[in-house]
């Protein structure tokens, strides 16, 4: 597989998952522009990752729940690179509680983010991709979208709500060349899973039928699959990288 000469963005490029796609994207010859909200060294390491393996890479800070900010991502893109080819939505956060502690501040945080964040960035792709006549968005779900969970109330409606928006956008713009797709990982060995303690990890480990949490590379190899031309004639999907949790 090749994306050489793409520009990609990468929402939450820094760390986790979104690192793993900018490294496997920039290995495969995009350019990629690494969003952060918060954690600026680590999207510096992630920046310098990738032009170690012969890519350019521009890093922004940004709250992609703020149109402007989203703006600034598109438009440093387009000064830096001259297009955007692909547009992964990964940055998202959790405020994990059961409904009955769950204040409303814990729910709009993350539905703004996780949801409203990956409708303004979509917004702004499909303004260039449809002048362009191509594009690749690709969405970050979750599982937990797919079944839910409990405790994450907020997380799975951002997670389900994603996969409504993918649709959608997939058949507004697929007269135009460009494919919308979503990806729905399982529990993946990130900074966000290190945390749980060994009773948790136990139970989770109990509800996958490979009996193994997946690896950030794993999405990555998903995500570029579906960057690809050859991945052209598909839109709309949702695929499930999650060792067989939402059979």
């Amino acid at each position: 597989m090749s994306l050489q000469g793409k520009t990609a963005i990468v929402t939450g490029g820094g760390r986790g998952i979104g690192r793993a796609i900018c490294l496997e994207f920039a290995a495969q010859g995009a350019n990629v522009v690494i969003n952060y909200a918060g954690n600026s060294e680590a999207a510096e390491k992630t920046a310098a990752d990738c032009e170690a393996l012969g890519a350019k890479a521009a890093i922004i800070k940004a709250d992609v729940s703020k149109a402007d900010e989203v703006d600034a991502i598109f438009a440093l893109a387009v000064e830096e690179f001259g297009r955007v080819d692909i547009l992964v939505n990964n940055a998202g956060v959790t405020k994990d509680k059961l409904i009955m502690a769950m204040s409303e501040e814990d729910f709009d945080k993350v539905v703004d983010t996780n949801l409203k964040g990956a409708f303004l960035c979509m917004k702004a792709a499909s303004k260039l991709m449809m002048k362009q006549r191509s594009g690749r968005i690709i969405n970050m779900s979750s599982v937990v979208g797919v079944r839910g969970n409990a405790g994450q109330v907020n997380y799975a409606a951002s997670k389900a709500g994603i996969i409504g928006m993918t649709k959608s956008l997939a058949k507004e713009l697929a007269g135009r060349n460009v494919t919308v797709n979503a990806i729905a990982p399982g529990f993946i060995d990130t900074d966000m899973t290190a945390v749980l303690s060994d009773k948790v990890k136990e139970a989770i480990l109990g509800d996958i039928p490979m009996k193994k949490l997946g690896k950030p590379e794993d999405i990555a190899k998903t995500a570029a699959f579906f960057a690809q031309d050859e991945a052209g004639y598909i839109t709309g999907q949702v695929i499930c990288v999650d060792g067989g949790m939402a059979m």
